[in-house]
């Protein structure tokens, strides 16, 4: 017999769950809330919930708990980078970063990724396979308890591609903003891909507030490919088009995420061609110096650089920023503590 994922299930599909195996109606809002409130970690946990209740739900449920297999802890400004091991034995690395305006969790969406960017160590390994909706919300929710603290922004910036688990990433959105949950407001969320178009739009005609991330990294086509493969499926216009009109159907401000990286994409050329491309969207653009891995031979640019390329996107009219970069000294980039533990 299948066992029934019940921590994946929306508070609609588990009180159907509820009702079919004869249990009163209020029971699926007070399992959604030890679930997705209280953070329970066993059905054990759930005091008020009827012994014969718990024994079938530990019987014929998987109920999905992450174990922390490691945390890193950076000296320089307290961001902590979670390693959890999955039921089958994987593993998904999740971060807490602490600003002032809140803590942020950024996390995974697959085991691995099969989209093949070269300045990434979350894809050397391909792609093993999609998380579920209650993996992806287990990160959240294991980190809140271990620390204590409350999560206010969720980003799906992690290992993986989110829009390549578009069925699981639309669960756990609605989850996670549900007011039985953590309730964590749609405009605090943040989901990053790397240019799948056609989901891109399908994401569009949900009418979510959420804020769509664009992994962007060139400023046209020919340094794209070289970059990202995905750019031989999709073309760099016709995603800008997707941006367009994303921004059309939701309202929301695209972010453009652009990986500096030294000699490659970081010219006042390569600056003016990419405010050329992206003047007609409504987008702010987050310089990120890229965050080398052993695997390639990707330098960062000086700061000097940084900044230089900056202010030529604000010279075409272009806002951007440059991230802050958090957690360097402990594995800080994508797929690095997973990928050292795989080699292990």
């Amino acid at each position: 017999m299948e066992r029934t994922d019940i921590k994946s299930l929306p508070l609609d599909s588990l009180t159907e769950w509820i009702l079919k195996n004869g249990e009163k109606k209020f029971r699926a809002a007070q399992l959604y809330q030890w679930m997705h409130q209280k953070l329970a970690d066993s059905p054990d946990a759930m005091s008020n919930i009827p012994a014969a209740l718990r024994k079938k739900i530990r019987e014929e449920c998987v109920f999905t708990v992450l174990k922390q297999e490691a945390c890193q802890v950076s000296a320089l400004d307290g961001t902590r980078k979670y390693l959890f091991r999955l039921a089958d034995g994987q593993m998904v690395e999740s971060v807490l970063m602490r600003y002032k305006h809140g803590n942020s969790v950024c996390i995974s969406s697959q085991a691995g990724c099969r989209m093949g960017c070269r300045f990434c160590a979350s894809t050397l390994d391909g792609l093993v396979r999609n998380l579920t909706p209650a993996e992806m919300l287990e990160q959240i929710y294991r980190i809140s308890a271990d620390t204590g603290e409350r999560v206010s922004n969720v980003v799906v910036m992690g290992t993986g591609e989110p829009l390549d688990n578009y069925e699981n990433l639309l669960v756990f959105l609605c989850m996670l903003t549900d007011e039985h949950g953590l309730h964590i407001s749609q405009r605090n969320v943040t989901v990053s891909t790397c240019g799948i178009v056609p989901k891109i739009r399908m994401l569009a005609g949900e009418k979510l507030q959420i804020t769509l991330a664009i992994s962007l990294h060139a400023p046209n086509q020919e340094k794209r490919e070289r970059l990202m493969p995905v750019a031989k499926a999709y073309g760099i216009h016709e995603l800008v088009d997707a941006c367009a009109y994303y921004f059309e159907e939701t309202g929301r401000r695209i972010t453009i995420e652009y990986s500096l990286v030294a000699g490659v994409n970081d010219s006042g050329q390569d600056a003016a061609e990419l405010a050329g491309l992206i003047g007609r969207l409504h987008c702010h653009v987050n310089l990120i110096p890229v965050n080398p891995i052993k695997e390639r031979d990707y330098r960062q640019p000086e700061r000097q650089a940084v900044y230089a390329f900056q202010k030529k996107l604000e010279n075409h009219g272009i806002v951007s920023t440059v991230r802050r970069e958090m957690g360097r000294d402990i594995d800080g980039a994508c797929g690095q503590l997973r990928k050292r533990y795989a080699d292990k």
